[in-house]
């Protein structure tokens, strides 16, 4: 009997599931990938069960003969093994960064002679509210508050990109690259405080309170799925921060980080120009120990955010606060520098592993930022946060566009640097 291979990665099974089974079957014998965790977070589908429920899901309907787990969203894993005489799928991936994965399968087809069959992609109101339905699911508190230690433990690097706003989220949830034959995207959203002021036309100091950054929160969160990290500032007073802490982690907030500073806040971009308070180690590590009090689930993350570099006072003061920050209960430490080089920072990270392997390292590289995530990642970062990039993007060129505009009296020659506003509407999902 031939030998057919399809793989699925769905929590949820729906009529274009079952469509595809169905004309696979037609073939010969039937065996179903099921894609493992670790891919699935690379191909924008965050797992809301474990790979054994799948497993289980996927050998319970009529029509499967087999199911292996597949290792990648390329096929090299499982075709040279398997050589199906078939792989069947949806034709939906003809376009699109997707493309890159049909002509994987294509090309390992074609080194022994097997064959790539599609089926037109089923989509009707069923298949529409069951995609819904696994959408709101992820969406979910309890779902996108853990999503980030998963993230964590199964990424080599956990990549986050500044969001603002509803449309900015939307940037970071749907933005999918191919390159270099794999498909790539970012992993969770970073709500910034600077971003957050300056998108109000306000100075970063705190000015915007807590309310207006949970109402920049709940808006990214009505239309994304991926896991939050919260610009927390210096988090304020205990007394406030342990309330927030409960506020965050009740709306699905994954981690709030909160820097060792006191007074007015000042940017850190500025470094030592103007006046900035460290806190003291105790103050500090007192405030950690009174926010992890206070949370209720052990999803939640509170990462300490160390200045030490940043005011000049030492690599030993920055990894003294680091060792003491954890021991007051900090899920996770973010060192920061505004020197170009990433030197100072890997060398807080290899000395920092050597006497702790396992709490995560956040890192911003916005002044370092010709360091790339593999070089951050072999000096044990866990996370990078790219944290005013898209902010920063779009300021020029509204300035332009409005310039153009005002010295030509009409909006024709600002066309070339618009996108259709039709391409930008496609991001949002209607109901």
């Amino acid at each position: 009997m031939k030998t057919v291979y399809t793989c699925f990665c769905t929590d949820v099974i729906h009529d274009g599931h079952l469509n595809i089974i169905k004309e696979a079957k037609k073939f010969g014998s039937v065996t179903i990938g099921a894609l493992s965790d670790k891919a699935l977070i690379r191909y924008n589908k965050f797992p809301t069960i474990s790979l054994e429920e799948r497993i289980k899901l996927y050998e319970s309907l009529e029509g499967v003969d087999r199911v292996v787990v597949q290792n990648s969203m390329m096929y090299d894993d499982v075709i040279p093994e398997l050589k199906p005489d078939y792989v069947v799928h949806g034709d939906n991936w003809a376009n699109g960064p997707e493309s890159a994965i049909r002509a994987n399968v294509i090309k390992l087809l074609e080194q022994y002679g097997g064959e790539l069959a599609e089926v037109p992609y089923t989509y009707n109101e069923n298949v529409k509210k069951i995609d819904q339905r696994l959408k709101e699911k992820l969406s979910m508190p309890e779902y996108r508050r853990r999503r980030l230690r998963d993230l964590i433990n199964m990424c080599p690097i956990v990549k986050t990109i500044e969001a603002h706003s509803g449309l900015t989220g939307l940037i970071a949830e749907k933005t999918v690259v191919e390159n270099n034959g794999k498909l790539d995207q970012f992993d969770a959203m970073w709500v910034s405080s600077l971003c957050d002021s300056t998108d109000r036309g306000k100075p970063d100091i705190e000015l915007v309170d807590m309310s207006s950054r949970l109402r920049t929160i709940n808006d990214i969160m009505e239309v994304t799925t991926k896991p939050i990290i919260l610009d927390g500032d210096t988090g304020g007073l205990t007394e406030h921060f342990v309330y927030n802490v409960r506020t965050l982690e009740r709306m699905g907030v994954s981690a709030v980080i909160i820097e060792d500073k006191t007074g007015l806040k000042k940017n850190s971009l500025f470094g030592t120009e103007v006046e900035q308070t460290q806190d003291s180690i105790e103050n500090f590590s007192a405030k950690i120990a009174a926010g992890k009090k206070a949370q209720l689930t052990d999803d939640f993350m509170i990462i300490a955010r160390i200045e030490s570099l940043i005011l000049e006072r030492g690599m030993e003061d920055a990894l003294t606060r680091a060792k003491a920050f954890v021991e007051a209960g900090a899920d996770g430490i973010m060192i920061h520098s505004r020197k170009k080089s990433p030197a100072e920072i890997f060398e807080f990270c290899d000395k920092f592993r050597e006497i702790d392997s396992t709490t995560p390292l956040v890192v911003v590289p916005t002044s370092f930022n010709t360091v790339t995530e593999e070089e951050l990642s072999a000096h044990g970062v866990n996370i990078v946060i790219y944290a005013n990039q898209l902010m920063r993007a779009a300021f020029p060129a509204m300035t332009k566009t409005a310039e153009t505009i005002l010295k030509t009296h009409r909006a024709l020659e600002a066309d070339e640097m618009l996108m259709p506003f039709k391409d930008i509407i496609t991001l949002i999902n209607e109901l």
